[in-house]
């Protein structure tokens, strides 16, 4: 990988190194996310089994329920913090973060004490996943925007299958077959974490947005990304309501240029992600209670996310293709149906294939509603409106579990559990289709020029130099609601 020696401003030192290490690190930031999150419902068989912790499945739902309330306060909070002091500090924080509380949960000794560390490694979790998006968005440029997004929360499902995989063999390897589980999920911070303070820089646009110009202009030219000295322009054009534009934060988000996608964005991520985390939690036990046994009931965990992570590749080419809005209209619709098939009885071959085509359409919708986000705000909001749409999504996260643990314990979840998450998944199809694309869709290519044909005047930027000119995007987005 090409080296380059860190510059130095007033500002501090820029990470300046090898081309090649932005979307990795994130990518394994995600990866760890993905297990820390999941790794309390690939548990929760052997942690309620364990007589000495006096747990249930009415107080395991408690549990994950505070964990849940951790991470959206940790994403409505980072959201802003990185829009506010940068990518690059805010992502390390959150991952030394959840790494050591999730390290030292594996000592807890009664439900009190797991619940409190499962909240306050929430705050971490919560933060990392929008931050995270923001960096590979920024990197990636707006054109590859769906893809970037995408390809980075197959991070989040492979973590997740590690952990269902290392929770089958937890649970017959190991002394209490579930505090292991948090002692390997705190560990690899210890490598990633220096990884990332010496390779990882910080996003152009937020340099941009905090007037650094000379700072972002070295960073794009070094690490070869799409430079706009006004790139707030690209929604201006869009929507021109120009007092709007004037606003920041919140204010920005919910004010006559985006309110509407505001809106219908955090209904989706609500129905998002119930099904997610309703899913990640408590499917073993609703297929345990389909009569299927442990083995197979973590196995069916593993294949839903490891469908999750081909779903993820496929749906981010189609949302760079046909916008990330369309795409996530398709996937919820495709959810809903699939979600409402597993209630149909099938062989075991028959059931893993389902489950793993439903794990491609399930969890790729919430992610595309993500890249919508971060596509559709401009650079100045951008974290703010990830951190809020993830937030604001949570309260479905905290609905999913509850949910599913109230039918576990009632004794009707399965199959009641999957029409009620086919309901979820159609609403967040309907709260899609309220929603419209902002961002004028041709931008600066890599290539030289713009996706119409017309010269690149902002190639010298990102080797820089200045246009007078400001960014040339193309043709504003006129594109009515609906379309």
């Amino acid at each position: 990988m090409a080296t380059s020696t860190p510059a130095r401003s007033g500002s501090g030192s820029l990470v300046l190194r090898g081309r090649n290490w932005v979307a990795p690190l994130c990518w394994f930031a995600v990866l760890l996310d993905g297990f820390d999150a999941v790794v309390l419902g690939a548990i929760m068989p052997t942690l309620t089994a364990d007589a000495s912790m006096g747990i249930d499945n009415g107080t395991g739902t408690v549990i994950a329920t505070l964990g849940l309330v951790g991470m959206m306060v940790g994403a409505l909070g980072m959201g802003w913090l990185t829009d506010k002091f940068g990518r690059r500090k805010l992502l390390i924080g959150a991952v030394i973060a959840f790494s050591i509380l999730t390290f030292v949960t594996g000592f807890a000794q009664d439900a009190t004490t797991i619940g409190l560390l499962r909240f306050l490694a929430g705050l971490g979790l919560g933060g990392c996943l929008p931050t995270g998006i923001s960096m590979v968005t920024e990197f990636a440029g707006h054109q590859k925007g769906s893809n970037a997004t995408t390809l980075m929360m197959t991070g989040y499902h492979v973590g997740a299958v590690i952990t269902a995989l290392l929770a089958i063999w937890a649970a017959s390897e190991t002394v209490s077959g579930w505090r292991e589980m948090f002692f390997i999920g705190g560990l690899p911070a210890l490598v990633l974490v220096p990884l990332m303070w010496r390779y990882l820089p910080e996003s152009p646009d937020f340099l941009i947005s905090q007037g650094r110009m000379e700072e972002a202009r070295r960073v794009a030219g070094h690490y070869g990304v799409e430079f706009e000295e006004q790139p707030e322009r690209a929604f201006v054009d869009a929507s021109p309501e120009e007092a709007d534009h004037e606003k920041q934060g919140a204010a920005l988000l919910l004010s006559a240029t985006y309110r509407r996608n505001t809106i219908f964005m955090w209904i989706a991520s609500f129905m998002g992600l119930l099904l997610v985390y309703g899913l990640n939690t408590w499917l073993p036990q609703i297929m345990r209670e389909a009569d299927y046994d442990l083995g197979n009931s973590l196995g069916f965990l593993v294949v839903l996310n490891a469908g999750a992570v081909i779903g993820l590749i496929v749906a981010g080419k189609v949302g760079d293709a046909i916008t990330p809005r369309n795409a996530a209209i398709l996937w919820f619709i495709g959810s809903a149906i699939l979600l409402a098939a597993l209630a149909i009885k099938l062989p075991l071959l028959g059931i893993y294939v389902m489950i793993f085509i439903t794990g491609c359409f399930v969890f790729s919708a919430q992610n595309l509603v993500y890249a919508f986000a971060a596509t559709n705000y401009p650079p100045k909001v951008r974290g703010t409106a990830l951190g809020m749409a993830a937030g604001v999504g949570r309260l479905g996260a905290i609905s999913g579990p509850i949910m599913g643990g109230t039918l576990v314990a009632a004794g009707i979840a399965y199959p009641w559990g999957f029409f009620g998450f086919a309901v979820a998944g159609a609403l967040g199809g309907v709260a899609v289709s309220g929603m419209r694309t902002m961002r004028r869709g041709q931008g600066t290519s890599k290539a030289g020029g713009t996706a119409d044909g017309t010269a690149d005047q902002g190639a010298a930027a990102a080797h820089g130099t200045t246009h007078d000119a400001g960014p040339v995007t193309g043709q504003p987005d006129r594109t009515p609601a609906g379309v």
